[in-house]
């Protein structure tokens, strides 16, 4: 899927580094424009991708100190810039935009929501938003940003593609560690999805349901309808990776391709615990040699057993590796336990920071909007 990426915020700036540097490094050629906006200029200096400064003329390039609605203000009348630094990145090749967002920051958390209504609005390609939870220990003003960024977001944009910052952060982590871990892991995850819509394949493996044996997968690439399709009911979305080594034959890797599957899905999913979904795309990356038509077609009916969802689709990823890989996209868990708890939290939050909140605003339409 050929996309143009926009970070708003510090997060979000780097994460769009991150996410092109993959592709760019891989050789992918699915971010086809990157850009980082913010209203800090600190932020900015340290990217090696294009910036756009916001907001000088209100908090003069010192950024907004975490007040989200004062992002979303200064977005708003921003998004003349904004759309003019897209000219020549946002291309007729484009088949969705990307916003990237930490959703605790003001500038990200207030701006990103308030950008992505903006390009709905002037162009007719998906827009979505890839938005990073905050972690438990980064202060009830960030959940409570999150939680009202969150509910708008889910409204404005096409579909929220959700990363919670506690999922990768490993125990003895720094702080700049756990965030340059959860940036290698959004860049694989997404990066990867992008580039396996990238292909143009043969009929898909995963579709003929009455093929049977061990032998290597017909060749099949997902293109980017079929992951268009699966986010097109809107909501919160989730990303599942894992990979293990693959055998010589096909006959070999049945139970590897059953194995990293359940992987993806149980325990390396972008949400954790996010397994009832209302869509469903399961991708097999590797060496088409190597991957079996069993495994992949008992991986599939697996995933829709397990998210009780009759909308799976799938495909083969081709890629030149020693390793199989499966590639999970989940869409509609915005009911999932961690969904539910971060908002119950942020509500908590909300109300800590003086906020005028009723305790329903979090689990319903009624959240006070950012705009």
């Amino acid at each position: 899927m050929k996309v143009a990426l926009i970070g708003v915020g510090q997060a979000g700036g780097k994460v769009t580094q991150s996410l092109a540097a993959f592709d760019h490094d891989m050789g992918f050629d699915a971010v086809r424009g990157a850009l980082a906006v913010n209203t800090a200029r600190a932020d900015l200096q340290t990217l090696q991708i294009d910036t756009a400064l916001i907001g000088q003329d209100r908090v003069n390039g010192h950024g907004v100190g975490g007040d989200n609605e004062l992002g979303a203000e200064i977005m708003q009348a921003s998004a003349t810039e904004v759309l003019d630094e897209l000219d020549g990145r946002l291309t007729s090749e484009a088949e969705a935009v990307v916003v990237v967002a930490g959703l605790g920051g003001g500038t990200g958390s207030g701006g990103a929501p308030m950008l992505v209504r903006e390009l709905k609005r002037i162009h007719d390609i998906p827009v979505y938003l890839l938005g990073v939870l905050p972690g438990d220990d980064e202060g009830a003003l960030y959940q409570a940003n999150a939680g009202r960024s969150l509910k708008t977001a889910i409204r404005e944009s096409d579909s929220v593609l959700l990363v919670d910052n506690d999922a990768w952060r490993g125990p003895g982590d720094s702080v700049a560690e756990g965030y340059d871990r959860i940036n290698d892991a959004i860049a694989r995850r997404i990066g990867l999805l992008l580039a396996a819509g990238e292909g143009t394949g043969e009929r898909s493996v995963l579709s003929e349901r009455g093929r049977t044996g061990g032998g290597p997968a017909a060749a099949s690439v997902v293109d980017a309808s079929e992951i268009s399709n699966t986010l097109r009911g809107g909501g919160i979305a989730a990303v599942g990776y894992a990979a293990a080594e693959a055998g010589d034959d096909a006959g070999e890797n049945v139970t590897t391709v059953t194995t990293v599957t359940r992987t993806a899905l149980l325990t390396g999913m972008s949400l954790p615990e996010a397994t009832d979904a209302e869509s469903a795309l399961l991708v097999i990356a590797g060496d088409p040699e190597r991957l079996p038509r069993k495994g992949v077609e008992r991986a599939r009916r697996w995933v829709e057993d397990e998210t009780g969802s009759m909308q799976v689709r799938g495909g083969d990823f081709p890629l030149d590796s020693e390793k199989i890989a499966a590639l999970v996209l989940l869409s509609g868990v915005e009911r999932s336990g961690r969904v539910e708890e971060f908002m119950r939290k942020a509500k908590l939050a909300a109300s800590s920071q003086g906020q005028d909140s009723d305790p329903e605003e979090f689990v319903s339409d009624d959240l006070d909007s950012l705009m």
